[in-house]
């Protein structure tokens, strides 16, 4: 199975975030993502502008709900969210509650494993709650800090891949280090399309190396 191609949407502007939603969709884009930044910013009206906008896409909501898990859930759902993230570091309740929502709305549910110090365990514990995703991700600050990237979560991704988990891998991946993640289920890029200065042609490469 080819991994799905997930452009993270982590702009602050709706127009800029929608200019390059349409180019990337052009190059071959399965999933678009309402980046945590453009959600802080102009709020979960860009959920449903870009539903609006590309309805035939999987938009996710990445809320990266730490509480309030029914509400937050439940706003993004109501604006035409397919997907919505919550942190593996927020409480069984919480995530429950998350998943129970999108039960309710038809909708799925990503954990996402930033900062959980054993991912394995972590998600085999979480799969109790029937959340659909587990994102292993590698935030910006950890990127730039301490100089770890994504692509050294090869052995932790095919890990959970092989215990039946649905996997999805994040964090300063480009062109150069996506083939490593071909067999997971999504593949998430951010930074690589959104500042390029041709999102079409970056995303159309990443897609045509997944699926080699």
């Amino acid at each position: 199975m080819t991994a799905l191609l997930q452009v993270a949407l982590d702009v602050v502007s709706l127009r800029e975030a929608i200019r390059i939603a349409r180019l990337s969709v052009k190059g071959g884009a399965d999933i678009l993502e309402a980046g945590t930044p453009l959600i802080k910013s102009v709020g979960l009206i860009s959920v449903e502008v870009l539903k609006e906008a590309f309805p035939e896409k999987i938009v996710v909501a990445d809320l990266k709900t730490m509480d309030a898990g029914r509400l937050e859930a439940s706003l993004a759902f109501e604006k035409g969210a397919d997907i919505v993230t919550v942190m593996a570091l927020a409480t069984m309740e919480t995530i429950t509650e998350v998943v129970e929502t999108a039960r309710e709305y038809g909708g799925k549910v990503m954990v996402d494993l930033m900062n959980v110090s054993n991912p394995f365990l972590e998600a085999k514990k979480l799969s109790v709650t029937g959340v659909d995703y587990f994102c292993l991700h590698v935030g910006i600050d950890v990127q730039r800090r301490r100089k770890i990237t994504a692509e050294q979560l090869v052995n932790e991704a095919e890990r959970l891949k092989e215990e039946g988990f649905k996997v999805a891998v994040a964090g300063g991946l480009n062109e150069k280090t996506v083939q490593s993640f071909r067999n997971m289920d999504i593949v998430i890029v951010g930074s690589r399309i959104t500042k390029s200065s041709k999102p079409d042609l970056v995303t159309s490469l990443i897609k045509k190396i997944l699926s080699r």
